[in-house]
């Protein structure tokens, strides 16, 4: 009998998460047949602590891996020049990819008008949390104590400080740098090692959250949101397809079903955990074993674009945002729109790929416009769905912008990029 691989496991707990999620929400609201009370020690005591424990496992190892892999692959890039070049063409495809993304979530909402078919609630309350001022995050790059920028997970300020640090090593005698890289190797090899032991729980972990989001929102919170939801989740589809289908065969020949297949595992767990900053260590060793992208590259793309690159977030942002605006009957000219496209872009860069992050980014393009901050209220019921949708179009984008990049500097194995094999050391764990 055929074992399953891990892409597989994850499907089929995605697909009962949901099923047993649906039936323990019918069963309180609709059938009779558990209370809340019955259900809440199911979630306290069995799903919030399996979800919680694969989370937190995946995210212990997020600033290592940066820390460690990006000081390697600045430093294995070694020639400054290059990683100039590398770092101008990355953060052009981010932000021409976000661009693109925000104006299909824009003109998708303006043809297909969702507020037009909700009646404005008359209670709503929102309370926005602030967002920072642009040019406070460009400041706050830089770490004051890198120690302390690594404990709160400041991805920002790590992914500086261990880009300058990668630059200092290559400054250094060949001799110390050595030894130096020797020890950044095994401790990323380490750490690769301990991403495999954490995907063993994935699917467990992915059930269990499932379960809790199917429970808590059930049917009735998405139903008097379906066209907002279904306008957003068109926009994401139509990034997919066009932008990353379309760039990836245009910049590096790949078939795309291809890529899908070989990255279907991640995008599963970006799913699950909605955030992108979670999923990371699992996007590395992916893109790099089944892409067959240098380390050099990838160490420095994917933490960038795990904390810059929010393509999925944006097109929420601009569906939302014309979303919004038809609820409240506040006309929004080009010229706002305009603006919705300059603000999201920009709010991307400052967002941390965190679960629900885009909400207060939201907020910041709103006030942009001059919109009621309070509408955010309105889509709170069932953004959390649609907050792990995009969350997986996020790391889906920062893989192919790094395979892109990867390609343009010749730093991939073309017979790993255009193979149909898929590598087995975590990807595929035995029963």
């Amino acid at each position: 009998m055929k074992k399953l691989d891990l892409a597989s496991k994850i499907l089929i707990a995605m697909v009962l998460g949901v099923v047993v999620g649906i039936i323990l929400n019918l069963s309180i609201n609709n059938w009779g047949i558990l209370t809340t009370e019955m259900y809440k020690p199911l979630e306290v005591y069995i799903f919030s602590p399996i979800g919680s424990i694969f989370i937190r496992a995946i995210r212990m190892l997020v600033v290592p891996m940066v820390f460690v892999s990006l000081i390697n692959g600045v430093a294995q890039i070694g020639d400054l020049k290059k990683l100039g070049r590398v770092g101008g063409k990355t953060l052009a495809f981010y932000l021409v990819t976000t661009a693109l993304a925000i104006t299909i979530g824009l003109t998708l909402a303006s043809i297909i008008q969702p507020g037009q078919h909700i009646t404005r609630p008359s209670d709503i309350i929102y309370e926005a949390k602030e967002a920072k001022p642009f040019v406070d995050i460009i400041v706050d790059m830089i770490p004051t104590n890198p120690l302390e920028s690594m404990v709160t997970g400041n991805m920002l300020q790590v992914i500086v400080f261990s880009i300058l640090l990668g630059m200092a090593i290559t400054g250094i005698s060949k001799e110390k740098s050595g030894k130096l890289l020797d020890l950044l190797d095994a401790t990323n090899d380490a750490i690769l090692k301990i991403v495999d032991f954490v995907m063993q729980i994935a699917p467990f972990g992915v059930f269990a959250l499932l379960v809790k989001v199917a429970a808590t929102e059930g049917f009735q919170t998405l139903q008097s949101l379906l066209i907002y939801m279904f306008t957003v989740i068109l926009a994401l589809v139509l990034q997919v397809v066009i932008v990353y289908g379309g760039g990836l065969m245009l910049f590096s020949k790949m078939n795309p079903i291809l890529f899908f297949k070989k990255f279907k595992t991640v995008m599963s767990i970006a799913f699950s955990t909605s955030s992108s900053n979670a999923v990371l260590p699992v996007t590395m060793e992916t893109v790099e074993k089944n892409f067959g992208v240098h380390k050099s590259i990838l160490s420095f793309t994917l933490p960038l674009g795990a904390t810059i690159n929010m393509d999925g977030t944006a097109i929420m942002q601009g569906v939302a945002t014309i979303f919004i605006a038809q609820v409240f009957g506040v006309p929004l000219p080009f010229t706002a729109l305009l603006t919705v496209v300059l603000t999201a872009t920009l709010a991307s860069i400052g967002t941390a790929g965190v679960p629900g992050v885009g909400l207060i980014t939201l907020s910041m393009v709103l006030a942009s416009v001059g919109l009621p901050v309070e509408g955010i209220a309105i889509i709170l019921g069932v953004d959390r769905l649609l907050d792990m949708l995009r969350t997986a179009v996020n790391v889906t984008g920062d893989a192919i912008v790094t395979i892109i990049v990867a390609k343009s500097e010749n730093e991939v194995d073309e017979s790993i990029l255009y193979s149909s094999s898929i590598h087995t050391s975590s990807l595929s764990i035995k029963a």
